[in-house]
């Protein structure tokens, strides 16, 4: 089976490589911490630096993310968020950004409840890219890659430095958009890898694909952020900036005055840090 035609993801790490420098991917929740913040967060990440955004499906379960992006999900749940809600975001934020790739990222569950088939054809309505499920292997295509391939979104594969050479051209063979490199075993927000390790991992990737890498988990400070750009085709953070969000929640776990303007500024810098790897990542090609 054939990807889909060129969608915004390969039209912007095309682009990204044109430019000659990696890109920067953001993710947030969706409704953390209620659905009229996260909207203005979401609205102002383009402007902040970001060429990519990941957003999470609210879930109950949420088995490979850390405490941060757990006590996230719960945030938005408990404010009435769910997946409807989340496409419906999307298609608000397509009213005056039709360029910036969207990714909805999480755990099968919730599309399932809400049917794989509805949930494909609103999803591409709204102006959805591509997905992210952590809980669907490539064994399981059947359910949601095939599927989602067919209606035109990029399907995106999770590796990580257990993951093989004989297992990767499994999880490679209908990857399509990028490949997201989990540079730590574990769950999210724990720690941060080796670059010289993550810059072995990718050249192994590449041994296996032509899809442009990004690298995520452990990236918290625009230096770190820079030094995986040098050697990744984008840089995720998502542990920091969802930490940066509670931690400016009242004593009810309200927004305070200003939460959204503070996450964007370090949206901005972190987006500073990926620029200035430029000169690196382009020495070291």
């Amino acid at each position: 089976m054939n990807a889909p035609a060129e969608t915004r993801i390969d039209r912007r790490f095309a682009a990204l490589k044109a430019e000659g420098r990696s890109g920067f991917v953001t993710f947030l929740t969706a409704g953390d911490p209620d659905m009229e913040t996260a909207a203005e967060i979401l609205n102002g990440l383009p402007g902040a630096g970001v060429d990519l955004i990941e957003i999470g499906m609210p879930f109950s379960d949420p088995m490979a993310d850390g405490p941060a992006i757990q006590a996230s999900s719960l945030r938005a749940l408990k404010g009435g968020m769910t997946l409807a809600k989340t496409i419906a975001m999307v298609r608000d934020f397509r009213k005056n950004d039709d360029e910036t790739p969207i990714i909805l990222m999480g755990y099968y569950n919730p599309i399932y409840i809400y049917g794989v088939d509805k949930f494909l054809v609103d999803a591409v309505e709204a102006g959805i890219d591509g997905l992210i499920m952590v809980d669907l292997p490539p064994e399981e295509e059947g359910e949601l890659c095939i599927p989602a391939i067919e209606a035109g979104l990029n399907f995106i594969y999770l590796t990580a430095p257990t993951t093989d050479d004989a297992r990767l051209p499994v999880v490679l063979e209908k990857a399509s958009g990028f490949v997201y490199y989990v540079s730590i075993t574990g769950i999210t927000g724990t720690r941060t890898a080796a670059i010289d390790d993550v810059r072995a991992s990718l050249e192994r990737i590449r041994n296996h694909t032509d899809l442009p890498i990004a690298v995520g988990f452990g990236i918290r400070t625009p230096e770190q952020a820079a030094e995986i750009a040098s050697v990744a085709d984008a840089a995720v953070v998502g542990s920091a900036l969802v930490e940066l969000l509670a931690s400016n929640l009242d004593a009810d776990g309200k927004a305070t005055p200003g939460l959204a303007d503070k996450v964007l500024d370090l949206v901005g810098n972190l987006a500073q840090g990926v620029r200035g790897s430029g000169a690196a990542r382009g020495a070291a090609e």
